[in-house]
């Protein structure tokens, strides 16, 4: 018998790296898009404050687009982040 799908609440708390192997933070919570039944974002806390550190918001955390995601395992791996975060587009939100 196959095992069958993870839980979404299986993601939380797992850290998360860049595909250069930076740590970007942890899995806080997942957002999801309940009419099409994906997940569309993760929001991290505990964030690396070498990457974060040059904002200013008095926010705790950061949502991650899930189309970042290139790999899922013991942690999450995500497309290099340090360069999309320096030149942010409307993907990355601040989390309240």
């Amino acid at each position: 018998m196959e095992p069958g799908p993870d839980e979404i609440t299986s993601l939380v708390g797992r850290e998360v790296y860049s595909n250069n192997g930076v740590f970007v933070g942890e899995v806080e919570d997942v957002r999801l898009n309940l009419d099409a039944e994906v997940v569309n974002g993760l929001a991290l806390s505990e964030l690396n404050s070498q990457l974060f550190s040059s904002t200013e918001t008095g926010k705790k955390g950061v949502i991650i687009p899930y189309r970042w995601v290139r790999a899922v395992g013991d942690v999450v791996l995500i497309n290099d982040v340090v360069e999309r975060y320096e030149n942010p587009d409307e993907d990355a939100e601040v989390a309240v």
